[in-house]
């Protein structure tokens, strides 16, 4: 296990209690289907990539194994039925309504992931040791301390329930945004041939979604690490996260003792934790950008006057196949992107990198000495990433952003070279403020940066928070009618020694 040293003792090839995701010999490892699994066959698995423009947008282009595509047409079925009753007229709120069909999404991945091997205590008691471990080695590496309150084990199906707020929180303002401008911006002549159908092509544009992101999630809770694995904090506050069953498949393919895997992907898990906690403004930043992007969503309708032009509407209703011809044709529209999205899109790229760059400089400095393969597997994260890796993934289908390796690459090196240009209190006091980060300029020219870091420049925001301070007093005085005395604040200033 742990020497007195710290050090790490080889043991067998799958330490901590993980197993292979091929082992059989334990009965309770058979693979089975969670019972809250929508009954699907267990036959759902591979599924297709999910396609690079937002959302994909391409409900008809995607391949869908039998079971994702008998849910599709299920829904569908159940909305044609409705119509007669007036379930899908203007304003209908059906099950599926809404921007995105979450209830379809859900179905879907848990199709996609299928068979998955349950957690057995003794996995969920392997996380919590090498978590424990792990924070305990950060600590000599960076000033913010622990923000583990909890260390889990979780099943795919797990990852998936558990992160479903999430990512309802990044999907809502995207899937808003272009359901709101395709029905703002539909020219007359197609807005009064949709008009008695639209609530109908809502709930088709929320299928649409919802198709697109569980084909999505189900691919990523099969390959998700920890909770943090694409840089969101996805899991519950101060919960840290493994899944055994994608970690063990992980292993299987490197030539490092799986203990010293395990510990490190805890102790990167953690890091992120320990940012996430005490660095307040920064899980509100990443989404607040994402809903900056969704703002200025705009989609270009030259095309559809003449989507629409030669359809009878009746056709919709006696030929199935026009209703499909329909929706994959509207489906085809890709958003636009504007300067002020691509901007928006950059910041957070960049936010992105100097949080993964930041957790691989702390890793490393708390491993390095203890675990011989640190390097190596440092490099495995990297290339993982390079060639599309979970998180690159997720954003490329969410809001077509490609985090690219090489911004991490220069973010880690920034703050490597602020730690060694002067220490660690001085690297991560900077992320005691969104206005004190390095931005995409930075990263080309962390030398300026860092001086500005070291010269004391970090000072200017002790004397704007100042400065707020004495307007509020001032503010609060006069609504109490007790003015201030003319150069009271030069008297403070004064005597701020006493």
């Amino acid at each position: 296990m742990v020497d007195s040293d710290g050090t790490v003792e080889p043991m067998s090839d799958l330490p901590f209690g993980f197993s292979p995701s091929g082992d059989g010999d334990d009965n309770n490892r058979d693979k089975n289907r969670d019972d809250k699994g929508s009954g699907a066959s267990g036959g759902a698995s591979g599924g297709g990539e999910s396609a690079q423009n937002p959302f994909g947008f391409a409900l008809g282009g995607e391949s869908l194994d039998p079971a994702a595509l008998g849910q599709v047409f299920s829904q569908l079925g159940s909305m044609l039925s409705g119509m007669g009753s007036g379930t899908f007229g203007f304003g209908g709120q059906g099950k599926g309504s809404g921007p995105v069909n979450y209830d379809l999404a859900s179905n879907l991945a848990r199709q996609q992931i299928g068979n998955f091997t349950p957690v057995l205590e003794r996995e969920t008691n392997a996380v919590t040791d090498a978590v424990r471990l792990a924070d305990v080695w950060l600590d000599d590496a960076t000033t913010l301390p622990s923000g583990v309150s909890k260390s889990v084990a979780w099943t795919p199906v797990q990852w998936l329930e558990e992160t479903m707020p999430t990512w309802k929180r990044l999907c809502d303002p995207v899937a808003q945004q272009l359901s709101r401008t395709w029905e703002q911006n539909l020219p007359p002549e197609a807005a009064q041939f949709a008009g008695p159908m639209m609530g109908m092509l809502t709930q088709m544009s929320g299928m649409a979604f919802g198709t697109q992101l569980g084909q999505g999630l189900g691919q990523l809770a099969k390959e998700v690490l920890t909770s943090t694995d694409i840089g969101l904090p996805l899991a519950p506050e101060g919960e840290a996260v493994l899944l055994p069953e994608a970690i063990a498949a992980f292993a299987e393919g490197l030539e490092q003792p799986a203990q010293e895997i395990v510990v490190f992907l805890a102790a990167r898990e953690a890091a992120h934790l320990r940012l996430f906690t005490h660095v307040p403004w920064l899980r509100q930043r990443l989404f607040a950008t994402v809903e900056e992007y969704a703002r200025g969503i705009t989609v270009d309708f030259s095309g559809i006057t003449d989507l629409t032009a030669n359809i009878d509407p009746a056709q919709l209703f006696s030929d199935p196949s026009k209703l499909e011809e329909l929706m994959s044709s509207s489906a085809s529209f890709e958003p636009t992107t504007t300067p002020e999205q691509k901007a928006a899109l950059s910041r957070l790229e960049t936010l992105l990198a100097l949080v993964e760059g930041w957790v691989e400089q702390v890793v490393s400095q708390a491993l390095s000495d203890r675990i011989p393969s640190t390097a190596a597997l440092t490099e495995t994260m990297r290339r993982r990433r390079a060639s599309g890796g979970p998180a690159e993934q997720t954003f490329a289908t969410l809001v077509g952003l490609e985090l690219r390796p090489r911004k991490v690459r220069e973010a880690s090196a920034l703050w490597r070279q602020l730690a060694e240009a002067s220490d660690i209190n001085n690297r991560d006091g900077v992320w005691a403020h969104p206005d004190l980060m390095p931005d995409a300029d930075d990263l080309d020219n962390p030398a300026g940066f860092i001086d500005r870091v070291i010269g004391g420049d970090v000072g200017g925001i002790d004397e704007a928070i100042a400065e707020l301070e004495r307007t509020l007093a001032e503010e609060a005085a006069k609504d109490s009618g007790d003015e201030p005395e003319s150069g009271s604040g030069d008297d403070k200033k004064d005597d701020g020694n006493a």
